[in-house]
C-alpha cells in the first residue's frame, strides 16, 4: 500500500457560508464519487481558501456533513499571487490506496482555468 494525492479546486460565487459549505461538499464529493474513495482510505484533507474566502472553515463541512469525524484535516490560505483565480476553495485529498491507483483531478467552475495553463 502507498500514499497519493487527489487535487481538486472550486470557485464560489461569494464570501458567505453556505456558498463555502456547497462548494466545498460539491468538490469533496466529486473527488471520492471520481476516485471511488471510501472514507477508510483517507489519510488526511488539507483545504486552502483565496483570502477572500473568510465566512467559514471547509473542513467543519467534510466533518460535520459528511461524518469525517476521524480525518485528519486543515485548513490555509492559498498563497497570494497577482492575477490568481479568486474565491477559490482547492483540495487535497491524501488516501491510502494500491500502487496502480491513479488520481482522478476534479476542477470545477471558474477553476477549471487552473488546468487549461
Amino acid at each position: 500500500m502507498i500514499t497519493k494525492g487527489i487535487r481538486g479546486a472550486i470557485t464560489v460565487e461569494e464570501n458567505t457560508v453556505e456558498a463555502i459549505k456547497a462548494g466545498t461538499l460539491k468538490l469533496l464529493d466529486e473527488i471520492v464519487e471520481k476516485n471511488n474513495i471510501d472514507k477508510s482510505m483517507v489519510s488526511h484533507v488539507i483545504f486552502t481558501l483565496t483570502k477572500d474566502l473568510t465566512a467559514a472553515f471547509p473542513a467543519k463541512f467534510a466533518r460535520l456533513d459528511r461524518n469525517w469525524t476521524d480525518v485528519a484535516m486543515l485548513c490555509f490560505n492559498e498563497a497570494t499571487v497577482d492575477g490568481a483565480i479568486e474565491k477559490c476553495i482547492r483540495i487535497l485529498l491524501v488516501v491510502n490506496c494500491e500502487e496502480y491507483f491513479v488520481p482522478q483531478y476534479v476542477y470545477l467552475k471558474g477553476a477549471s482555468k487552473l488546468r487549461s495553463n
